[in-house]
């Protein structure tokens, strides 16, 4: 086997939360290029390039054992730091736990809100969820409430919609889009018709789905339409899911972006209960990135609870990103210790430290948006970057 079929292998991304493990990419020069089963999330993560960088203090050059030293010594004068950000695989979460387990810090995903909506409604009321294989293998109505789910994951119809499963054929699948004022064309496949969009006004789902949830039900409502949706057509709807052999019912909580969105997830996963009294449904609850998802199950596990989005008075900040130099930390008037892909270009951190970017520069592992599976990432290029958990060992040694 020659040099150039050893640079040739298929990786998992984690550009997402579905972590697509057939994604096929090849090394060259450490310059790395997507050749097969991309999307667009794909080719930003795996073709960007990353400059030369090294550890700053105050914006100016400094080297690791210095800048290290420089963080010891702001966590000392600190009585209650905050770990924020939180992008990052497992290993690092879990030295980032150990880390503010000794500092006495808070811990806040950059997705704590998003996280908050589904796991008031988990820990509230609990829910019926599905796997993203038994989705391909059982579905046959999708139902997708107010979100895009192409703009968090772009091949989730392509991976689990429009393929054959073991119990139904892609072209026996029926999707329905609740909710979601956008163009829906772009979830059209070869095996798929256009979707039956019955758009409203995201703020208009609480009144929606609670309309859905009674007809499912077998409740009468007196209206003959809510927020521009005629209730003929919920009632429609209601009974195709209880036709369904077996239904699944899709949410991104980063959409649900207004006031009480977890009302609007209870009345979903409410309407699935109901449903699985006479056939089979099941919640799914999409989206996923910054390694949010294994946060909060890493977390969960070392704690007994979720991440919380309510953070008490802190007094320094150390940022950590390990994938996506979109991510920005907010502005804070404390010291900010920036641990990344890149120092954040909003604000000049007090001591900036370059990270590795697990699936880039080592390996790692996360859990997939549906929590059934870990996948594991690979290191795929060459580079003297050190680890999260590098970079957090030598800063406990010190403390």
């Amino acid at each position: 086997m020659n040099s150039a079929q050893l640079n040739v292998q298929f990786v998992t991304c984690p550009a997402c939360g579905l972590l697509c493990d057939d994604v096929q990419v090849k090394s060259t020069d450490n310059a790395i290029k997507v050749q097969k089963n991309g999307c667009a999330k794909s080719l930003a993560f795996f073709e960007q390039v990353t400059p030369e960088l090294q550890p700053t203090i105050a914006g100016k050059s400094a080297t690791l054992k210095e800048a290290i030293a420089e963080v010891v010594r702001l966590l000392k004068q600190a009585k209650n730091p905050l770990l924020d950000g939180l992008s990052t695989d497992i290993t690092g979460f879990r030295a980032l736990f150990g880390l503010a387990q000794k500092t006495n810090a808070a811990l806040r995903h950059t997705n704590a809100t998003s996280i908050a909506r589904n796991m008031r409604v988990l820990q509230s009321a609990g829910w019926q969820t599905t796997t993203l294989t038994e989705v391909k293998n059982h579905a046959d109505v999708i139902v997708c409430f107010g979100s895009n789910i192409v703009a968090h994951n772009p091949r989730f119809f392509g991976r689990f919609i429009d393929m054959d499963g073991m119990f139904v054929s892609a072209k026996n699948r029926q999707v329905i889009v609740l909710g979601n004022t956008q163009k829906t064309s772009n979830i059209k496949s070869d095996a798929l018709e256009a979707p039956w969009n019955l758009p409203c006004r995201p703020d208009d789902l609480p009144s929606v789905t609670i309309a859905l949830r009674a007809l499912v039900a077998g409740k009468a409502l007196k209206a003959s339409e809510i927020a521009g949706i005629q209730v003929t057509d919920l009632q429609k709807l209601a009974n195709i899911l209880k036709a369904a052999k077996y239904a699944v019912l899709a949410w991104v909580a980063k959409d649900l972006d207004f006031p009480h969105a977890e009302l609007t997830i209870q009345n979903i996963t409410e309407t699935v209960a109901t449903l699985n009294e006479t056939t089979r449904a099941a919640g799914l609850a999409l989206g996923g990135s910054d390694g949010d998802t294994s946060a909060n199950y890493a977390n969960a596990w070392l704690s007994g609870f979720v991440l919380d989005e309510n953070i008490p008075d802190h007094d320094a900040v150390i940022w950590v990103n390990s994938f996506s130099v979109d991510k920005l930390p907010n502005n804070t008037p404390h010291p900010l210790i920036a641990l990344g892909v890149a120092p954040p270009s909003n604000i000049t951190p007090t001591v900036y430290i370059p990270i590795a970017t697990p699936a880039l520069d080592c390996a790692g592992m996360l859990f997939r948006v549906d929590g059934s599976v870990t996948l594991p990432l690979k290191k795929i290029r060459e580079n003297h970057l050190p680890t999260l958990s590098e970079v957090i060992s030598q800063i406990e040694a010190l403390l």
